[in-house]
């Protein structure tokens, strides 16, 4: 199994529109962060995790070929924004995309993309067969089983997903002790880390560090960083063993 790293800036992305700060401006590609999404490559097939408004230029990027499904981790616009840009793999595929997601986001989705869901298409619509799912109840994509996890992002219950030994988590301030126990033991853990600062419902990079340490994972990556962490080469020699930024590009093998 492969995990592509597709995006890990935040919901602005990196650079932020209209500014010159020394992370904006840098030469350092690492800097450039699309907004954060991951593809898990397995049995010659995809399946994404999240497809924000820079979906179409992430498949591109990575030359993502073809893709199983979608994983949902919860409806803010920087996850779901790119639903419209499934279109080529329907087409592709002949078939429609099953998108995995809570009920309450799957609501959601209905609403904000309703010429999607209506009783009579418009030609050339995104084809979307849209399944709801639990948290801490796991499902099969193809035979890759999926376990969703159940973090707080604020006030709000979104997913983190495990998949063996990998698990992906975006968007969280806090983990509950039933999550942390279906968490314990991975060996490659994915976590969202905002910037220095507090932050009402994203980890910072202190709490992303003591989250890391807590659970123990062989080696721990963040994510869904904003301009305002630093440098990537910077930050990075301030780590931990085992500990490091992701960027967009990175390629894991599981």
């Amino acid at each position: 199994m492969k995990v592509h790293f597709l995006g890990t800036g935040t919901s602005q992305g990196v650079p932020v529109i209209g500014c010159e700060c020394s992370i904006c401006t840098s030469d350092d590609v690492r800097d450039n962060r699309l907004r954060s999404s991951i593809s898990i490559e397995y049995n010659g097939g995809h399946l994404a995790i999240d497809v924000g408004p820079d979906f179409r230029q992430q498949m591109l990027r990575a030359q993502v070929m073809n893709l199983h499904g979608i994983l949902l981790t919860h409806e803010h616009n920087d996850h779901v924004a790119g639903l419209d840009d499934i279109r080529p793999f329907n087409f592709k595929q002949r078939d429609k995309l099953q998108v995995f997601a809570l009920p309450r986001v799957a609501s959601e989705l209905r609403k904000r993309f309703e010429y999607v869901f209506a009783p009579q298409k418009y030609p050339g619509a995104p084809q979307v067969d849209l399944i709801e799912i639990e948290a801490n109840r796991s499902f099969e994509i193809a035979g890759l089983k999926i376990l969703p996890l159940m973090v707080k992002h604020g006030e709000l219950n979104v997913l983190g997903y495990r998949v063996g030994s990998f698990t992906y988590i975006t968007d969280a301030n806090a983990i509950p002790d039933e999550t942390l126990k279906l968490v314990r033991g991975t060996r490659t853990l994915v976590v969202n880390a905002l910037h220095r600062k507090n932050h009402h419902s994203h980890f910072n990079l202190a709490e992303a560090v003591s989250l890391a340490t807590e659970i123990g994972a062989m080696q721990t990556y963040f994510i869904h960083m904003s301009h305002l962490m630093g440098r990537h080469a910077e930050v990075c020699d301030l780590l931990p063993d085992g500990v490091q930024l992701a960027y967009d590009g990175l390629v894991l093998n599981i």
